[in-house]
């Protein structure tokens, strides 16, 4: 299977008479047709929308997934998975989002696709909504906010007096775009950080790393643990019920990975009994969050639907991306940003 692999990266000197399928939303086509055209150099090529037939290569937009989730599939969405997996010609697919755990990415790879992610794109985006909520928890921004609603004055004093962020530890658990952007970011306001990522680096290494599987040996001195680490095997239920009792009572979790990567129920669990201070979660097990789910009431919780991400530039980087890697691939050079 590896050299079948192989011979699909760089494609572009195959079938070099027959025209190159590439399938894209209409708002796709409208916005990038002329860029398209202009990569290629007059190769013949057609763009094609879902139901149109097979297809050499993807690229799925923001406004393909729209609304829906990799556990919610709405039928526009689902009319581009169904073009996907009905296309035997399919070489490679281009993201729009970093993560490739989608159930269709996850067959198409397993079938010999190549798909390419935009890791990267939004990462200082992602970055800025991680540390905005870390900085939201220290500064009692949803107590805050609670008694706002309630006409009520309520000064942060006594018990409730905030502390110092400078000299507190955080541990940021993936080290790619995101996770590097929160690290300077945490430095600036004089946090001390820990990484942990797949490898434990070097000795003297800065920043100094551990690989996940030593992450529990850092949590009894972690006041942030900050999620910003791919989905895999490895990181699947990391923090688990162990991990959190682990961590201080003082402690905040920052979760803008993967939902999958918590253990959810001990989670909430911990954050009930207040043996966890609080939380700012992006993601979860299932998406959208149940309205039964706990999480969206909880005092010490900040909840949102999964847009750390979201930002007006990112389409634009997005599809600075593919263009890249269609001219490469054009020209038989290896993709970039490939899903591991």
């Amino acid at each position: 299977m590896g050299s079948d692999r192989e011979g699909l990266r760089g494609h572009g000197g195959m079938n070099e008479g027959a025209p190159l399928r590439i399938l894209m939303s209409a708002k796709a086509q409208a916005l990038h047709g002329e860029a398209v055209a202009q990569v290629l150099q007059g190769r013949p090529h057609q763009l094609v929308l879902p139901g149109g037939g097979d297809v050499d290569i993807a690229f799925v937009t923001r406004e393909v997934t729209g609304l829906s989730t990799k556990h919610q599939v709405l039928p526009a969405t689902q009319a581009f998975y169904d073009s996907l997996r009905a296309a035997p010609s399919l070489r490679w697919v281009q993201l729009h989002s970093a993560g490739a755990d989608r159930p269709v990415f996850v067959e198409l790879k397993a079938r010999g696709v190549d798909i390419a992610t935009a890791s990267g794109a939004n990462a200082e985006v992602v970055a800025q909504s991680a540390v905005a909520g870390l900085l939201a928890l220290a500064r009692r921004f949803p107590q805050l906010m609670a008694a706002q609603q309630e006409r009520r004055w309520a000064p942060l004093m006594g018990g409730a007096l905030p502390r110092d962020l400078n000299g507190q530890h955080a541990t940021i658990v993936g080290w790619g775009p995101i996770g590097q952007h929160v690290g300077r970011l945490l430095t600036a306001f004089g946090l001390r950080i820990s990484v942990v990522r797949s490898s434990a680096s070097a000795p003297g290494a800065e920043p100094a790393a551990v690989a996940f599987e030593s992450l529990k040996e850092l949590l009894p001195a972690t006041d942030w643990l900050v999620l910003a680490c791919p989905l895999s095997e490895r990181t699947r239920g990391l923090v688990d019920a162990e991990a959190l009792a682990l961590l201080p009572a003082s402690a905040h979790l920052v979760n803008v990975a993967r939902g999958e990567i918590v253990d959810e129920a001990a989670l909430i669990e911990a954050l009930q009994q207040q043996r966890l201070a609080g939380a700012f979660l992006d993601v979860f097990h299932q998406e959208p969050l149940p309205a039964e789910s706990p999480l969206w009431s909880l005092p010490n919780v900040i909840a949102t639907p999964h847009s750390a991400g979201f930002s007006d530039g990112n389409a634009a980087r997005v599809a600075a991306m593919f263009l890249e890697n269609l001219g490469r691939w054009a020209a038989g050079e290896p993709l970039l940003r490939l899903a591991a």
